[in-house]
């Protein structure tokens, strides 16, 4: 293991303004030294998060409590409100199927331009277009409009980009497989390799078999802030402790489960 974190996230939080009602959003915009409209929210409060390079991190916690709004900090979807946040090496998200993709373009073109914003030379660019047009099975749809695609066709094209550019980070939202039952099962096996190739990988899942079987450390979050961290098995089991009874454990510290 590295001695420097390749992913460090030091006090890091991310607020949000919520609005009761449209209107309270356009005159905070026009008067913002009036009457506060909004009520703030933290998704993420006070992070404290060391990853190092080749571990494979899932995050736990219910609903609401964080886990997709730290998986677009570190891919710099959105940026901290407060607190520092480094990362070192190329970071794909498998957030958002598709998401950034241009409809009137080619699923060709959209696969060059991505590429190619990623820094890859030409060269590359052309092997890994290759891979993707294989693996996601659109046939001759890859020189038509992203329009022209259908919601599953959308979704192979973008988790094949996702899953053949080799990243250096990977960040997985709930998504191991999409498609029909026959692309499921590749794609699966396909993850299962990257989780198996040496990068760095955090992981949202609410399957404890998924976290078990795939992970080398977990992390629970609740309310935005971390409650325990360390082997999986123990932190899964201090996750069914705390929602058994929270009250015992919300004024604790949080644990690092080693």
């Amino acid at each position: 293991m590295s001695v420097n974190p390749q992913i460090k996230l030091n006090k890091v939080s991310k607020k949000f303004r919520l609005y009761s009602k449209n209107t309270d959003r356009v005159l905070e915009a026009l008067m913002p030294h009036k009457r506060r409209r909004f009520t703030d929210f933290y998704a993420v409060r006070n992070l404290d998060l060391h990853i190092y390079k080749g571990e494979t991190v899932g995050i736990v916690g219910r609903n609401g409590t964080g886990k997709s709004t730290l998986l677009k900090l570190i891919a710099g979807i959105t940026l901290p409100t407060s607190g520092q946040l480094k990362v070192s090496g190329n970071v794909v998200p498998l957030l958002d199927m598709g998401g950034g993709f241009h409809p009137e373009l080619s699923g060709y073109d959209n696969v060059y331009y991505y590429t190619t914003l990623l820094g890859y030379s030409k060269e590359e660019t052309a092997d890994i277009i290759q891979r993707v047009v294989d693996f996601a099975e659109v046939g001759d749809f890859i020189n038509q409009p992203l329009k022209t695609y259908s919601t599953g066709m959308r979704s192979r094209l973008a988790f094949s980009v996702s899953i053949n550019i080799n990243p250096e980070i990977l960040l997985v939202d709930e998504v191991l497989a999409v498609g029909d039952e026959s692309f499921k099962k590749k794609s699966k096996e396909k993850m299962q390799e990257l989780f198996k190739s040496g990068n760095t990988i955090l992981f949202v899942s609410h399957s404890p078999t998924d976290i078990k079987e795939l992970c080398t450390k977990a992390v629970m979050l609740y309310n935005g802030e971390k409650m325990a961290e360390g082997n999986p098995d123990d932190v899964l089991k201090y996750y069914y402790q705390f929602y058994q009874n929270p009250d015992n454990l919300i004024n604790k510290p949080p644990q690092v489960l080693l």
